[in-house]
């Protein structure tokens, strides 16, 4: 099984409330967290001027992110779609105020009046179709669209991520680019397998000098464009797993149950304990008569 945690249980399920305190305990996690919470405000490119601004956490699990925006004078209002990871937050006290909620429901906030927001891997989780109401396009399209609103213009958002592919990388840059954002991806150590980091910087309004992307940083410190990268990124494969493939493209029986629902309804009766033939080719395809 894949050890990224949005292909194993959605995340309500998996940052239960074990999963959430194991989490906010790691000391590794926390500096990681701490690390890309000082890169994304860095890239927000805030003004200088001493005063704090009201930031937008989105997907802040228990306020590891959220402790950065605070030590750097800010006020931030975080939500997150797990009970216990917020449950953590309240016990440690973080200085932000908090929401239980889904991001792919849109963001119920009024508009402009958020000055940046930030996301520390919580983005790409909005690929997935969890439950059989969900569309990826169309939740990517209600967060995106409810973040255009509530951020005030000029505003930065800037998505610290983990696409799983090139495919879903562009899936989410376009229904961005689509709400009226602009920007672009930028790439820490694009040529470092450990060290490389991606994130998607967006300004709220048309495409300007003001809003064009900065570059990433390269091995030696200095900045690296997000040309130099691209070479190695063509070489992955361009496709969308079978998890996150959307629905109107399975190929259905005659009843309308394509190969996806038989292959999960096997997976429910396994996980029950029944026991159920394997998987092949010839799942789910359809017999031709037979004298």
């Amino acid at each position: 099984m894949s050890s990224r945690p949005e292909v194993q249980a959605p995340p309500e399920i998996f940052y239960n409330d074990v999963e959430a305190r194991k989490y906010t305990s790691s000391s590794r996690i926390m500096e990681i967290q701490a690390k890309l919470s000082e890169r994304a405000l860095e890239l927000l490119a805030l003004p200088d001027d001493g005063v704090p601004r009201l930031l937008l956490d989105i997907g802040c699990g228990s306020g590891l992110s959220g402790e950065t925006l605070s030590e750097n004078g800010h006020q931030w209002f975080g939500l997150d779609i797990s009970q216990s990871m917020l449950d953590v937050a309240l016990e440690r006290e973080v200085e932000g105020d908090l929401l239980l909620s889904d991001m792919g429901q849109g963001l119920g906030l009024r508009p402009g009046v958020m000055d940046g927001a930030i996301s520390i891997s919580a983005v790409q989780w909005l690929c997935n179709a969890d439950r059989t109401s969900h569309d990826p396009r169309l939740r990517l399209k209600a967060f995106f669209g409810s973040l255009y609103r509530c951020l005030a213009r000029g505003a930065r958002a800037v998505f610290q991520l983990y696409p799983e592919n090139l495919a879903q990388r562009e899936l989410i840059l376009s229904f961005a680019m689509r709400a009226g954002f602009a920007g672009g991806m930028v790439v820490d150590f694009p040529h470092s397998t450990k060290r490389r980091k991606e994130y998607l910087v967006l300004t709220c309004g048309p495409p300007s000098i003001s809003t064009s992307v900065p570059k990433g940083k390269g091995e030696d410190g200095e900045s690296c464009s997000e040309d130099e990268s691209s070479d190695d990124e063509a070489e992955q494969t361009v496709c969308i797993s079978d998890r996150h493939r959307p629905r109107k493209k399975q190929k259905l029986t005659k009843k309308g149950k394509g190969r996806e629902w038989i292959l999960r309804k096997k997976e429910q009766k396994r996980r029950r304990g029944d026991e159920v033939p394997l998987d092949t080719k010839y799942t789910a395809r359809k017999r031709k008569p037979r004298f």
